[in-house]
């Protein structure tokens, strides 16, 4: 018996260590990219950049911003951080082939402007496939900027597929010349969650226009699960901040993303929801900034295919939770002239792609 407690001792001791040092490896290797970081800009192949690439007032333009969910999610697949299965995608031929999918329907639009969220780099979860480079082929003639949200630690968890590390951020995909680009890194948790929700941050692109002005775009990824009012509110209120500043200097502003928030909801609604699934506070809105969803009645709004479906389990359609994540806020210098949430059944993702066509004004 004194064997026995002695050898269950050592094994005790020795998975108090290895956990011990996992743990001092976690809180060691974390780290922020530090924010106001200037981000490259790649020049689209065989394209000059002229006075006729400027844009100009009163044309009609094109927007599209799709969270593609690091490759992985085909209408089957469920994550483990929503309370499903899976930690990483099915393989690596899947990653290949939902990104292709994804890339080729977001190209299909021939947007003048992609946001296109959740693109990974090399990361455990995908297999280390190289996303952005796939996505760039559908769009070859276009301008890049790349936001990297984060750069993770390795994360043990869960057991029996540990979720590894991941390397992924916002990508903007651009026919117009990008002559700068800031990333801005968002408030995040603080806490232990911040192993689970990691880093967060949006892009600022500036484009020119005719009239000497510039459509200031904003690409963003909002916090899914830090489930903090004071890390929403502060995320929200920086972001409006910037968002004034660029339309106080006489620009247009675009904003597009993932906002994480019911974009359908107010806070006045008692419907049914998730508890992640808060409604965005549209007063917190600066002045002279509206959603492009609210040019629609309520009605035409709540029949509005939802952006996005809850990953707790497959996709079972008029079983499976869905909401509108994703969207466009404008300024009031931009006429938004039609709005469309792409319905594919989420072929490719568990977020479907939102479609905005707009006009500069005078």
């Amino acid at each position: 018996m004194k064997k026995i407690l002695k050898v269950l001792g050592i094994i005790l001791g020795a998975v108090l260590v290895l956990l011990g040092g996992y743990l001092i490896y976690l809180f060691a290797s974390y780290h922020r990219i530090p924010d106001n970081q200037q981000l490259e800009v790649e020049t689209a192949r065989n394209r000059e950049d002229t006075e006729e690439n400027k844009l100009t007032t009163d044309t009609e333009y094109s927007a599209l911003t799709y969270n593609i969910g690091f490759g992985a999610y085909t209408p089957n697949f469920s994550f483990f951080m929503d309370g499903g299965k899976s930690s990483w995608a099915k393989s690596k031929d899947s990653v290949l082939e939902t990104v292709q999918g994804a890339g080729a329907l977001a190209a299909s639009y021939a947007p003048d402007f992609a946001m296109i969220e959740e693109i990974d780099l090399d990361s455990t979860r995908s297999y280390h496939v190289d996303e952005y480079s796939i996505l760039k082929d559908h769009f070859p003639d276009y301008y890049y900027v790349f936001a990297q949200n984060y750069d993770s630690a390795f994360l043990f968890y869960p057991f029996t597929q540990p979720h590894g590390s991941s390397k992924s951020g916002i990508g903007l995909f651009s026919r117009y010349p990008v002559t700068s680009a800031l990333r801005r890194s968002f408030p995040v948790s603080t806490s232990f969650t911040k192993f689970f929700d990691l880093d967060r941050c949006y892009s600022i692109s500036r484009v020119p226009v005719e009239n000497g002005k510039e459509l200031v775009i904003f690409a963003l990824h909002m916090s899914a699960y830090g489930n903090s009012d004071e890390i929403r509110k502060g995320q929200i209120g920086m972001l409006a901040a910037d968002m004034a500043k660029e339309y106080e200097a006489g620009n247009y502003v675009l904003c597009g993303g993932d906002f994480n928030h019911d974009l359908k909801a107010t806070e006045e609604d008692t419907g049914k929801r998730e508890s992640w699934a808060y409604p965005f506070p549209r007063e917190e809105l600066p002045e002279h900034f509206s959603f492009g969803i609210d040019l629609f009645t309520q009605e035409e709004r709540e029949n509005l295919w939802n952006s996005a479906r809850n990953a707790d389990m497959e996709y079972v359609p008029d079983v499976t939770y869905t909401v509108t994540l994703d969207g466009f806020v404008i300024s009031d210098n931009i006429e938004c002239t039609s709005y469309e949430d792409i319905n594919t059944g989420y072929s490719y993702s568990d977020h479907d792609p939102v479609y905005m066509k707009f006009k500069l004004k005078d």
